[in-house]
């Protein structure tokens, strides 16, 4: 007897194939999949199901688990993250203005994009070397790179550490304290305090960053800023 996890009909664009892949997406959107329970959910014949879903995971739309069934696969979920890109910069751009205007720093927003942060959004202080919106940085150095990894997963980490200036201690210190700190680097007579910015699930999503001068804000910027830094971030 199938056991179908659509709970309405779905809706049909009249292509053919896309409607094929739509229902088969359909079917993984309640959890793992076996080929003979895609074939009994959607009705489809076997080899259209076998053509399809092995089509889809090569643009990994569909993926498989440990067990070799098939599942939602990660292309989707970095689009669920690219669709709210824009809405997290439209949110964060009072809140880096507010911020820097209190702090007196530059207030800058992070993604990272593979081995690479980029910075999408600032508010930057009068003096300091503006970091335009786009420029990109290797993520082996920097508060930036440490809050953007801290959270991620050990198998990612390891991978990660390799010639990075910092330590899965110093990782283990982010995590706890919820804040990192770096001094120089973009800006050589800079500090800078970073914190991250979770989605609603609580995953780490980007990094807030707040950068002064060492003069002002010490080389020990966390104690100044983290606070501030940890707060803005909250409110994004």
């Amino acid at each position: 007897m199938a056991h179908s996890t659509m709970t309405s009909p779905p809706q049909m664009s009249g292509v053919g194939v896309l409607d094929k892949a739509s229902l088969l997406l359909g079917v993984l959107e309640g959890g793992p999949a076996t080929l003979a329970r895609l074939v009994s959910d959607t009705g489809l014949k076997r080899p259209t199901v076998h053509r399809l879903v092995v089509a889809l995971e090569r643009l990994r739309l569909v993926a498989r688990d440990g067990q070799g069934r098939f599942a939602l696969g990660p292309r989707l979920g970095d689009m669920v993250v690219e669709a709210r890109q824009d809405r997290l910069k439209a949110q964060a751009g009072p809140v880096l203005a507010q911020v820097s205007a209190r702090t007196g720093t530059s207030a800058r927003l992070h993604r990272r994009r593979g081995r690479m942060r980029i910075c999408v959004a600032s508010s930057e202080v009068l003096g300091g070397e503006p970091m335009p919106v786009g420029t990109a940085f290797p993520m082996k150095s920097g508060a930036v790179a440490q809050v953007l990894l801290a959270w991620e997963e050990p198998e990612v980490l390891y991978e990660a550490l390799r010639g990075a200036r910092f330590s899965a201690a110093m990782l283990s210190g982010v995590r706890r304290r919820g804040w990192a700190q770096s001094v120089g680097g973009w800006e050589p007579d800079m500090a800078t305090v970073s914190a991250p910015v979770r989605s609603p699930e609580g995953r780490v999503i980007a990094a807030l960053s707040l950068s002064g001068p060492i003069s002002r804000v010490s080389r020990n910027p966390g104690h100044q800023l983290g606070c501030e830094a940890i707060d803005a971030a909250v409110r994004i």
